[in-house]
């Protein structure tokens, strides 16, 4: 045992520091384009704000900007429970000017949390990233835990992106999460909150790839939604068939119009044609 390593629990992130956005000459900032290269210029783990709930995936930096000292919600894997860290403890042993909050990433594993959905939910599943990977849960009276190993109705929590970026979370009984002051001046999280104030408020941090990847997945659904109609084979095959007569309904005339379209490459767009003249005749 004795000449074991002990494995440290320190991070090291390559996304620490986020590369330097390159400027453009031509003043297009606003651009799709200028800010599709601006994020394909930032490191994949660079540590990031989503702009929209749907962007919260993968490992997460949750961070309440309590005054004097931030405090990063991180977990306990030998208690299983979740405590509420003063950054700010641990104060640098040179006189350099601390970081800014929104600049902070965390330095630990038990500050990461690991966000999870199911597709197509609006509520997400917080599970810590150290330890056996517990779920973030609320009960009915507010009490948060942190050590159940399958995810249920209690450990779902909606997010929502407030007009400055905070983010809000609201668990299955529409209360959100806070840092409440109790007795002794000592911070306690609970989940029983009516509405949305400072102590409501969360910076949530994910990492740059991810953002990335949600937000190509809701390109991909709009222009799903978007392309070209579909051909109905059914309704195609109706164009072709009598209506119980056994017989042919397209005319000579109609077949050399649908046979000079496909050569045209507008056969669907033609057999769309002519299945609404067949419906507009039937009810005249």
């Amino acid at each position: 045992m004795g000449d074991d390593k002990i494995r440290s629990t320190k991070l090291k992130f390559k996304g620490d520091k986020a590369k330097k956005k390159r400027r453009r000459e031509d003043g297009e900032e606003g651009s799709s384009s200028t800010k599709r290269r601006k994020e394909d210029d930032v490191d994949p783990e660079t540590w990031v704000l989503p702009e929209n709930p749907n962007e919260i995936r993968g490992p997460t930096f949750i961070i309440h900007p309590s005054d004097p000292s931030p405090i990063s919600l991180n977990f306990n894997s030998t208690t299983n429970r979740v405590v509420l860290h003063l950054i700010d403890k641990e104060k640098p042993e040179d006189d350099t000017e601390p970081q800014s909050l929104l600049e902070r990433t965390p330095t630990d594993v038990s500050q990461v949390w690991v966000t999870t959905r199911v597709a197509g939910s609006p509520t997400i599943n917080i599970r810590s990233g150290s330890g056996e990977g517990k779920f973030l849960s609320a009960d009915q009276l507010g009490i948060v835990s942190c050590d159940r190993d399958a995810r249920g109705p209690q450990e779902e929590w909606t997010p929502v992106i407030m007009p400055d970026g905070m983010v809000a979370l609201m668990n299955l009984y529409e209360k959100y999460l806070s840092v409440d002051e109790v007795a002794g001046g000592s911070l306690q999280l609970r989940a029983d909150s009516d509405e949305v104030g400072f102590k409501e408020r969360f910076w949530l941090k994910i990492q740059s790839k991810y953002k990335k990847e949600a937000n190509e997945e809701e390109k991909k659904k709009k222009e799903g939604m978007t392309g070209p109609p579909k051909i109905d084979e059914t309704a195609t095959n109706h164009l072709y068939q009598a209506w119980g007569a056994g017989r042919s309904v397209v005319s000579s005339d109609d077949k050399k119009k649908l046979k000079h379209a496909r050569k045209e490459g507008r056969l669907a767009e033609a057999l769309l044609d002519r299945r609404a003249k067949l419906k507009s005749d039937r009810f005249c």
